[in-house]
């Protein structure tokens, strides 16, 4: 599939810098098979689900993995930016650097500033490999290494926030969700952004049963598709887990009629990656690549609430197989002519799956 067809015209003027606030005061777009586009807000989502459906949330917790730093050669240093990716084991790290041109295996590398409690976080370029990415060799291991991370670094926001803002303390909040309780992501779950305490007792109140999930995100998120066929293009694994309860939980909403809402395209390609061909889910951890087209057959979630997404990504196409391409086209449209605010920190959507014959049924709530 020629990957030009998911692209579009986006004025810049409607990436968002900086979230809502409130939280849920963002604003929804409501996307449902043969009915208008209704704009609506983040806070009316108790109305807009049904009693029984359940809510599936990625509980990942966004680490600060963004530093700056210098390259150590001999008696020549350059100044280097680092964004970890994902972990390798108790001391690596693969992570893309920004210039790359200014690293070669061997150099080394300090990244971010000396404190009391860790001392400066030094380490190794081990390996070069393409498109900015390196590995690297830290001189610690295990939860020293954690410590100086957490210490050293910086919330990873993405490049179309990061060109053109420095992030501040603020950002240590905003961007992690009310959901955060596992350490290992490197981006966020950014419709999990919209949720305050308040809007999921609501949620619960209204019928709907909020269960987690962990997938953490990597930095391959931000990457733009580069190939002109989806065939060639390669999706970067990340780790994931379902548990046996949640699994069980998930299975027992569907039988009773309920739908499968998931919060995120994160928890989507999980949920997914999870069940089977009859949209049984089952218990599940390791890592998912899955890459998710128009054509492909969704086995098990029936609801969408997920952000506005880049032009010509993988989630871009993601939404489109989910919703239909001419419909995300029509909304995205709709979006930016309405003035919505595109990506991490923007507003949310509400998508119904095209082919679900239950979303029409719960539409007219």
């Amino acid at each position: 599939m020629r990957t030009d067809i998911f692209d579009f015209e986006l004025p810049d003027d409607c990436i968002a810098l900086h979230p809502a606030n409130p939280r849920d005061s963002a604003r929804l777009l409501v996307v449902k098979p043969g009915a208008a586009l209704a704009d609506r807000a983040v806070r009316d989502l108790p109305s807009l689900l049904s009693p029984g459906d359940a809510l599936v949330f990625n509980d990942t917790r966004v680490i600060p993995a963004a530093f700056n730093g210098v390259r150590l050669r001999g008696d020549r240093q350059a100044n280097i930016a680092l964004n970890l990716i994902k972990r390798i084991d108790a001391s690596h790290w693969q992570a893309f650097a920004r210039p790359a041109k200014r690293l070669e295996t061997g150099d080394l590398v300090r990244l971010g500033h000396a404190n009391s409690v860790t001392g400066t976080l030094v380490g190794t370029i081990s390996r070069k490999g393409q498109d900015g990415q390196v590995e690297i060799a830290f001189d610690l291991a295990g939860p020293d290494l954690d410590m100086a991370i957490a210490a050293s670094g910086v919330m990873p926001l993405p490049p179309y926030i990061a060109l053109k803002r420095q992030p501040d303390a603020t950002d240590r909040q905003s961007y992690q969700t009310i959901f955060a309780a596992k350490d290992g992501a490197v981006a966020a779950p950014t419709a999990g952004l919209h949720f305050t305490s308040e809007l999921l007792a609501r949620l619960e109140a209204s019928g709907v049963a909020p269960h987690g999930v962990t997938l953490h995100v990597g930095a391959g998120t931000f990457l733009p598709v580069k190939a002109e066929d989806t065939d060639e293009h390669k999706m970067h694994s990340e780790w994931g887990a379902v548990s046996r309860e949640t699994a069980r939980a998930l299975n027992e909403a569907r039988a009773r009629g309920g739908r499968i809402v998931a919060v995120g395209t994160t928890s989507l390609r999980l949920i997914e990656s999870a069940a089977d061909e009859g949209g049984v889910i089952h218990a599940w951890s390791g890592e998912t690549a899955i890459f998710i087209t128009p054509g492909y057959r969704f086995k098990a979630v029936d609801v969408l609430m997920t952000n506005f997404h880049l032009p010509r990504s993988t989630l871009f196409m993601l939404v489109s197989a989910f919703a239909g391409l001419e419909v995300m086209r029509d909304a995205y449209a709709h979006a930016i002519h309405e003035g919505y605010r595109f990506y991490s920190y923007g507003d949310g959507s509400l998508l119904f799956r095209a082919d679900c014959a239950s979303s029409s049924a719960a539409a007219s709530r």
